[in-house]
């Protein structure tokens, strides 16, 4: 389905950039999506043509409009509505950026011990 006028937010969770609307929305607040190098509110209009820079957590985007998609749908069908014309250094950027992510998972001897390690230390202080 495509619509006539289009909101940023909507249009960038339609694509697939964001997982949710208000994340886009959020990004759009906070200035990580640029219209010719101008921030723009979440309530812009996207019309064919515009081209954004978008920056998420994992990587820096640069998209062609091709047409409008008002509800999200599958990556397939999703693709065919922008032109990811990201510059070939940002793409190098994103590929260094992805592969020193952090899991979530404490490294070992860093930061707090789990309840395993203080349950053993605190046997350990009890023996005395």
């Amino acid at each position: 389905m495509t619509a006539e006028k289009l909101r940023v937010d909507k249009y960038l969770w339609s694509i697939r950039v964001f997982k949710t609307r208000s994340a886009a929305a959020a990004a759009c607040e906070a200035g990580k999506v640029k219209l010719n190098g101008v921030s723009v509110k979440a309530a812009k209009a996207v019309n064919v043509g515009d081209e954004y820079e978008v920056r998420t957590e994992t990587r820096k985007w640069k998209v062609k409009v091709t047409g409008l998609l008002a509800n999200r749908q599958a990556y397939s069908e999703a693709i065919k509505y922008y032109i990811d014309i990201t510059p070939e250094e940002d793409l190098e950027m994103n590929k260094r950026v992805a592969s020193s992510f952090d899991t979530g998972k404490r490294q070992s001897k860093i930061g707090r011990p789990t309840k395993k390690e203080r349950r053993n230390l605190d046997d350990f202080m009890q023996e005395d």
